[in-house]
């Protein structure tokens, strides 16, 4: 792994753990045995410019896992159901949920910093575009699969971060067991 990737790597890790602010530079640099001016050297703006480097990495993984997942399934339902599963082992198994929020960020630094906030919305707009996609495919009118997608995206990430707050898979698991409903009013 060459450097740049090894620091986006090491600091996407660090940042979903602590937080942006939660995380110095000095422990970037530790954590990735590599000197200030190697950091500087590729990311030559410092830490927000890592940062938003590590959001645009992580929503690459993100909307290429569902991807995945959305074309391994006939339906919106069975692939949203599939997807948030593998959240809910992933929370079961290791306590936490990696890569698949972007909450935490936004909340910390999206009033902050608007590169920061740029970025994170260009997130949740590509992850709505899959759902609204298979929502298409599922016969729904393009009108109607932009605010089903909304509400997804929202009942998902909402869910996510209860499970991190309550320290329990509950909410996820309620979530998918509603979003037949959801798709049934419209």
């Amino acid at each position: 792994m060459d450097t740049k990737s090894l620091i986006i790597d090491i600091a996407t890790t660090l940042f979903q753990q602590k937080g942006y602010l939660g995380v110095g530079l000095n422990e970037i640099l530790k954590a990735c045995n590599i000197s200030k001016g190697s950091l500087y050297h590729h990311f030559p703006n410092g830490k927000e410019e890592l940062l938003i480097t590590c959001l645009h990495s992580l929503n690459d993984e993100i909307t290429t896992d569902m991807k995945e997942i959305f074309q391994h399934y006939p339906s919106t339902q069975t692939a949203t159901q599939a997807m948030i599963e593998k959240l809910v082992v992933q929370f079961d198994r290791e306590g936490m949920i990696t890569g698949y929020t972007f909450s935490s960020i936004v909340s910390e630094m999206g009033s902050l910093s608007e590169p920061v906030r740029t970025a994170c919305a260009l997130s949740f707009t590509k992850i709505q575009e899959i759902y609204s996609n298979k929502l298409v495919a599922d016969g729904f009118s393009k009108e109607t699969t932009n605010s089903i997608a909304l509400m997804m995206t929202a009942a998902i990430e909402g869910g996510i971060m209860l499970c991190l707050t309550n320290k329990t898979s509950d909410p996820l698991k309620i979530i998918s067991k509603g979003l037949p409903n959801l798709l049934k009013e419209f």
